[in-house]
């Protein structure tokens, strides 16, 4: 039996640093169906420094002619107490929270939340101390791995093996950072060479416009989707451009659960259980062409193939051809072998 697909809902910061958004957003990733609603842990002051300018997509996206990363972050902190209160919410509703942190602290912070396992962003997975603390932890891990080659993956995954964390608790996910990413530079193969080379689960955290990449990834093997949403893509924001709105992130979970069940089966290519009745409905079995007469020897130009499939199987023509009739037939009756002799 295939483990279901992990669906992470990634609210992110697309709350705008207002709570009452973030729990309309835990609101949002219930009613989908998600596994799991994620935001961001962060303290600006710990995460970029003063002079750190926005990525150009931060740039785009916002359009407030201030270029300092800092204060767009800082504005989208969440305090202690909103934390609480959105663990609260997804208590009440019956979704799992997970949030991703950017530092030592916040890791220590999400620990102390019992939260069920760490998301490593792709930014910090050359954070050499960021990693061995998360590894300390023994909890599973989900590995972000946007911007990286093979090698640094491989690093990263050293780095979390050789302090504490176990192999077979890691997930690395494909994952390219731009928002929205480009479909040219999905390279969605990449997570099938990370699964190849490293043996472990691979998923996909996806920044592309749409929910297809998403499911195709679930086709290819991935069981970990991890997609950006928000209540309306028109909002100000660095994330809003490129996240799913509410009802696209429910049509992106149905449609994953729908390709899971579809690649359950056990390889084995014999008719379903569905399909069995339609057999007799849909094959041929062998038919007299015309009318024919007792003594008369059947050819090959006599027969015609016809629905329904109750009778002698086309496949076994060699049955009834150079056979003579015992009796008279009518055209379109089908061939019973008690009229031959």
């Amino acid at each position: 039996m295939i483990k279901p697909v992990l669906i992470i809902a990634e609210a992110g910061v697309n709350h705008n640093g207002d709570l009452e958004r973030a729990l309309q957003l835990v609101h949002v990733a219930n009613a989908a169906g998600a596994d799991f609603v994620k935001f961001q842990t962060f303290k600006a002051e710990k995460l970029v420094s003063r002079s750190a300018k926005k990525a150009d997509y931060q740039q785009k996206n916002l359009s407030d002619n201030d270029n300092s990363q800092f204060s767009m972050l800082k504005s989208l902190e969440l305090s202690e107490e909103h934390h609480d209160l959105i663990i609260q919410e997804c208590e009440r509703v019956g979704i799992k929270f997970l949030s991703t942190a950017f530092d030592t602290d916040g890791l220590d912070y999400l620990r102390t939340l019992g939260i069920p396992l760490f998301k490593i962003p792709s930014g910090e997975i050359t954070n050499y101390p960021y990693l061995k603390k998360i590894a300390s932890f023994g909890k599973p891990v989900i590995l972000s791995t946007g911007m990286s080659i093979l090698q640094e993956i491989q690093v990263a995954l050293d780095v979390l093996i050789g302090n504490g964390c176990k192999k077979e608790s890691i997930t690395v996910l494909h994952c390219n950072t731009e928002y929205p990413t480009p479909m040219k530079d999905v390279n969605l193969k990449a997570m099938l060479t990370i699964k190849n080379e490293f043996g472990v689960a691979v998923g996909y955290s996806d920044h592309t416009m749409g929910i297809e990449v998403p499911i195709a990834a679930v086709a290819l093997g991935a069981t970990v989707i991890e997609k950006h949403f928000t209540l309306d893509r028109n909002l100000p924001g660095p994330d809003h451009k490129a996240s799913l709105e509410p009802e696209e992130l429910k049509q992106m979970v149905t449609a994953i659960r729908n390709i899971e069940s579809a690649i359950s089966g056990d390889g084995e290519k014999k008719p379903s259980e569905s399909e069995l009745k339609n057999i007799s409905i849909s094959r041929k079995s062998l038919h007299f062409a015309r009318s024919m007469s007792v003594g008369e020897t059947i050819t090959e130009n006599d027969i015609i193939a016809l629905r329904p499939g109750t009778g002698i199987s086309p496949m076994n023509m060699s049955e009834v051809v150079g056979k003579k009739l015992n009796r008279s037939v009518d055209d379109f009756e089908m061939i019973d072998l008690s009229c031959l002799s």
